[in-house]
């Protein structure tokens, strides 16, 4: 019989508009879970650059950039967010220009590095404020950051339907343009975790794929 964890973590991948966040903070929701959604943290990140016009094509300047990040965690709700200096990014991680730099950043080894760093911290946040665990999506978390997650999904649909779900949002994106580089990256590509489970949300409601992962949590417990 499998033994319940008394504290567990949910690892959530995917390309962009898959359903990763909004699943999670379903999840969250469901099982007083803190959500930590690492997209953002990217793009925080990403915005701070961008203020202090720093190069995605310089990593020499991305490194001291990193080394000079002052970062906290705020908890409002059942979200995790970054703090960068003791501020909240707002709503400039949403822009256009984030939007067109986030994944070539992203690709940095100094930038990740320091982000799972402060990724992994987020557990130990989770427990500090008394929730059950930790679900976490982002583009890595079930191969590099959590890869003995207790629970690990991985979502993905078409292309084109995620262009149109960014687009209801009032956000231009090029899904296909970033997944390509996700994936080709050399440090922490976008890929399906082995053993995870793997969900195509194209057609099917969020209402389903958040009930199909909770599904899979809940008998963990059950079997215990």
């Amino acid at each position: 019989m499998t033994a319940a964890p008394t504290f567990f973590v949910v690892a959530i991948d995917g390309g962009a508009a898959s359903g990763k966040s909004s699943s999670a903070r379903a999840l969250s929701e469901r099982f007083h879970l803190l959500h930590a959604d690492t997209g953002s943290y990217f793009r925080a990140v990403t915005a701070e650059f961008l203020r202090q016009s720093v190069s995605q094509l310089d990593p020499a300047a991305i490194r001291g950039a990193v080394a000079a990040l002052r970062l906290g965690t705020r908890v409002r709700g059942r979200s995790a967010e970054i703090e960068i200096d003791g501020r909240l990014p707002g709503e400039a991680i949403r822009s256009a220009e984030v939007n067109a730099a986030v994944s070539h950043f992203a690709s940095n080894p100094d930038l990740r590095s320091a982000l799972m760093t402060y990724e992994r911290g987020q557990a130990d946040v989770a427990r500090a404020h008394g929730f059950r665990g930790l679900v976490m999506d982002g583009r890595d978390i079930g191969t590099v950051i959590f890869p003995g997650a207790d629970f690990r999904f991985f979502l993905h649909a078409d292309p084109a339907e995620r262009a149109r779900r960014r687009a209801n949002e009032g956000l231009s994106d090029a899904v296909a343009e970033r997944d390509r580089l996700d994936s080709s990256r050399s440090t922490a590509p976008l890929a399906c975790p082995p053993g995870a489970i793997s969900l195509d949300t194209t057609q099917v409601p969020l209402a389903a794929v958040v009930q199909t992962m909770a599904d899979a949590i809940a008998a963990r417990f059950a079997a215990a």
